[in-house]
């Protein structure tokens, strides 16, 4: 399967794959009395916990004057919206186990229905965001309108890596529990409860190379500090760099595992 033949796939199906998406969202909550809130509870006490322990506990401060809590909010939303879809992903082709074997389905669509589905939820915290900035009478600027852009590349980086981790789960089941792991090492080493100017300058670059770290920055520099992403044309060509290489990567693996995934499963 060549990219493009992927991406004209899509295109072909994209109201399948809509349609499944949603019906995933909802799905997914439909059995709990609350309903989709549980999709935000767990976010939510998450950035109350760290507020409490670095604000409060550590007295850390963000730059600027801006309230360490919207600070945090801001590196922690493009964060669930990374880690909720990774996990999603990396699960699809099993939860979807009756989809793969009907062979006049397009399997390669479900990691998308599931990306797309965690979209959803991002989106609402984006306007929770909002929201809040609202409530401390924040002045807005045209940067915002960036957080398009910066959720484009953490949808396209995601799917970078949960295609692979969907691929390779259907053989290796136990990989969900390393990808867990993966993403709580990830998110301590990411800067986004801390700043990376606290580090000693030789160890800023290697922290820099994180991917994650060129979306988060963006997600601040759109939100607060009116930075266009055309001021880091190192980091912006080392991203897409990074994230075209790991969509053909997975691309190449979902090609050589999809036609045994009906043996496995």
């Amino acid at each position: 399967m060549k990219l493009s033949k992927y991406i004209k796939d899509i295109y072909k199906d994209k109201d399948i794959v809509i349609e499944l998406a949603v019906n995933d969202f909802k799905n997914k909550y439909s059995g709990s009395y609350f309903g989709i809130v549980w999709a935000f509870i767990q976010p939510i006490v998450t950035i109350l916990v760290f507020w409490f322990v670095f604000e409060v506990g550590f007295r850390a401060k963000a730059n600027n004057d801006i309230p360490f809590v919207l600070w945090l909010t801001a590196g922690l939303i493009p964060w669930f919206f990374f880690s909720d879809a990774l996990n999603s992903m990396t699960y699809s082709f099993l939860e979807y186990a009756y989809l793969v074997k009907k062979v006049v389905f397009k399997i390669e669509l479900l990691p998308l229905v599931k990306l797309l589905s965690s979209l959803f939820v991002h989106f609402i915290f984006i306007i929770l965001m909002v929201i809040l900035l609202l409530l401390n009478k924040y002045s807005f600027s045209l940067y915002l309108f960036q957080l398009f852009y910066y959720t484009f590349c953490t949808l396209i980086f995601v799917f970078s890596i949960g295609l692979f981790t969907a691929s390779v789960t259907p053989f290796f089941k136990d990989f969900g529990q390393i990808i867990t792991i993966f993403l709580q090492f990830g998110m301590w080493l990411t800067p986004i409860m801390w700043q990376v100017n606290i580090l000693p300058p030789r160890y800023v670059l290697l922290f820099k190379l994180n991917p994650m770290f060129y979306i988060i920055q963006g997600y601040r520099d759109s939100i607060f500090y009116n930075i266009g992403f055309w001021n880091y044309r190192f980091q912006t060509l080392y991203f897409w760099s990074i994230t075209i290489v790991l969509v053909l990567i997975s691309v190449k693996v979902y090609k050589k595992t999809n036609q045994h995934f009906s043996d496995v499963i």
